[in-house]
């Protein structure tokens, strides 16, 4: 079971998304020295929502944003466009730490995260990007199945409502969606389908209207108590926003504060009508199946399949390709896993593939911090709930640079330290051996169909330090 590429595919560069929103003219560079209340370092979301929310508040503040490329060319416009409501780290872990009322409030706040994301879409002129069409897991293998209906368990022991959660049958599922060899699964209506480029670009121009200034084309070298360092000058502010998710590694102090984890997409040629019909998936709804290694699509408005995997999850060294091409067997790997979901797009063509990086957490939990003395705040690690973390990141890192006591500032992700991931090789070989241990206990569950076999996984799970 194959889909077909040929020389023409786009590898890198960019993503699907920003090709099609098009690619935007960049903006001016930093001028030189400034003086400012406040310095954010990247241009996603996390920096662009801290200065939409403290701009807002704070309208008389100088705040800029400095990014080395543009807003929207890392993570925040190269996702797969969910915008989940699932909490940036484990719920078990926010619990032993803060207790379980406070991994409770995180919760809460992470469906107020995805309703609020969504108003400001619409209140500021870009409602079109996103698109409320829930989530669905698929489960193909009775050992996904059980993993289903556990994780169904859990969230309603941590805080999902009868009314935000439904566990499916298989024949309930397979109406929504035709997804070969579907057992059954869930459906959450907490989710939004995204186009990431046209959403971020949204954002930007909002905080443009409040008056923030956004410096394209300059690359921040190091972040200093009250200063940024960067290659068109120096910028002294009452608070530095450290940003950068996955890019953080580029900063020379921060070489293993975020493991930049790699995750690749393709999307097809628009889908015909009779391949339409043959899938269903009339809804729309965003698509994750409930394997190890996890695989991630959207249908999207123009009738394409965006699907996502760990192609080739880490490079050693933590180096990373800044032009985001996709390797070929993760290409290959990915194209399968459309084919085997779906049979009838076999020999479908896939257009483009590219890939960006996430800052994962050596605790794979998200934190937001924030250190009066200094002035030096942070967002990020979100695991692969960014779209919806990073305005809750935003709102939070406001009220902790302005002071505010408030029910953000004492959600668990608040002041989380997380320890700095190994030195190398040691850093690569866990990587590097946590997904084949995922991919392999994958393929012992699919062909064996036993539940016992994700004794595997559990190891890569302890591995991960999850």
């Amino acid at each position: 079971m194959t889909t077909t590429h040929s020389e023409e595919l786009i590898n890198g560069d960019v993503s699907f998304w920003v090709r099609d929103a098009g690619w935007p003219t960049p903006r001016a560079p930093l001028p030189g020295d400034l003086d400012v209340d406040v310095a954010i370092v990247g241009g996603g979301l996390t920096g662009l929502w801290t200065a939409y929310y403290l701009k807002q508040e704070r309208p008389d503040w100088e705040i800029v944003v400095i990014e080395r490329e543009f807003c929207g060319f890392g993570a925040s416009g190269r996702n797969g466009g969910w915008m989940s409501a699932e909490p940036a780290g484990p719920f078990g872990r926010y619990a032993a730490d803060r207790g379980v009322e406070a991994a409770l409030a995180m919760q809460q706040a992470m469906f107020g995260a995805v309703r609020e994301s969504v108003d400001v879409a619409h209140r500021e002129g870009f409602g079109d990007a996103v698109d409320e069409t829930g989530l669905i897991h698929v489960a193909t293998s009775q050992a996904g199945l059980a993993r289903a209906h556990k994780h169904v368990q859990e969230m309603k022991q941590q805080g999902w409502g009868e009314n935000d959660v439904h566990t499916l049958t298989g024949p309930e599922l397979l109406r929504r969606v035709n997804v070969d060899g579907a057992l059954g699964g869930y459906w959450t209506p907490h989710c939004a389908r995204v186009h990431p480029a046209k959403y971020t670009f949204g954002v930007a121009a909002a905080v443009e209207r409040l008056g923030v200034r956004i410096y394209e084309q300059t690359t921040a070298t190091a972040l200093e108590p009250h200063k940024v360092v960067t290659d068109r000058g120096d910028v002294t502010a009452h608070a530095v926003v450290r940003a950068l998710e996955g890019y953080t590694v580029s900063l020379p102090a921060e070489p293993r504060t975020l493991l930049p984890m790699n995750s690749s997409l393709v999307i097809t040629e628009p889908l015909t009508q009779q391949q339409l019909d043959s899938i269903g998936w009339a809804g729309a709804e965003l698509l994750g199946d409930t394997a190890h290694s996890f695989s991630y699509l959207q249908l999207t408005a123009d009738h394409r399949i965006a699907i996502g995997g760990r192609g080739k999850p880490y490079d050693f060294g933590s180096r990373f390709d800044r032009g985001g091409r996709t390797a070929e067997f993760g290409i290959d790997l990915i194209g399968e896993r459309l084919v085997q979901l779906f049979p009838s797009l076999e020999g479908i063509r896939l257009e483009q593939t590219w890939t960006g990086v996430l800052g994962v957490p050596r605790d794979w939990s998200a934190a937001v911090n924030y250190d009066a003395g200094t002035g030096l705040a942070s967002a990020g690690g979100y695991v692969g709930h960014g779209l919806s973390g990073t305005n809750l990141a935003g709102r939070t890192l406001r009220d902790l640079i302005l002071g505010h006591d408030t029910e953000l500032t004492r959600l668990p992700w608040t002041g989380r330290k997380a320890r700095h991931w190994e030195v190398e090789p040691l850093r690569w070989i866990g990587a590097t051996g946590l997904y084949k241990a995922y991919r392999w206990a994958d393929q012992r569950e699919n062909s064996s169909d036993s539940p016992s076999t994700s004794v595997i996984a559990k190891v890569a799970d302890r591995i991960a330090g999850r």
